[in-house]
């Protein structure tokens, strides 16, 4: 049976009071914990990878709740935190490599190439190897758009871009994907 969760406003109400600010913090993770891990998997490839950036934003969230103003809902600044961090960590990537993009691109590629159920042939695999060879704000949108079936309005808001210009990148993010998967 699914755990029922207090809706966000009363959360946050909760995680005001110092009482019950831990316990409201501990419902919070919970309630997103599994959507926001997925969400940095499909950015960051590994399991290990996921769980230290999921950590880290959840360690910014508990520091920066206080002065969530609620200008947009809760989901929508977890989100925007985790996109965030997420791409904070594959620029760490990159220059702790100290090697070119390219070379971090199929850095990328090479870990999911290395996962003991590869399968290139299998469609969802070459879905997988297309997005990493994405800039990483295409894969964001595609990630936002495709897997989590996010609004443009929405994804506005966690990624501070204007719908016209998300609906552009998610276009040549898909073109990109399909030349990837018809050509490999």
């Amino acid at each position: 049976m699914a755990e029922k969760f207090l809706d966000d406003k009363e959360l946050l109400l909760l995680f005001r009071e110092t009482v019950t600010k831990e316990k409201a913090f501990t419902q919070i993770i919970k309630k997103y914990q599994e959507k926001l891990y997925w969400h940095i998997r499909r950015m960051v490839i590994e399991h290990e990878d996921a769980n230290d950036v999921l950590q880290n934003m959840f360690i910014k969230v508990w520091k920066g709740l206080d002065n969530f103003r609620e200008d947009s809902q809760l989901f929508t600044w977890l989100y925007r935190i985790a996109t965030n961090e997420c791409l904070t960590f594959i620029e760490q990537q990159k220059k702790r490599s100290s090697v070119s993009i390219s070379n971090e691109e199929s850095g990328l590629s090479n870990r999911l190439k290395a996962d003991k159920d590869f399968d290139a042939n299998k469609i969802e695999w070459k879905l997988q190897l297309a997005m990493q060879q994405l800039p990483d704000k295409q894969r964001t949108v595609f990630n936002l758009r495709y897997y989590d079936e996010m609004p443009y309005e929405e994804m506005s808001r966690v990624l501070e871009t204007s719908e016209g210009a998300l609906k552009a990148s998610y276009h040549h993010a898909v073109k990109k994907i399909e030349d990837f998967i018809l050509n490999h």
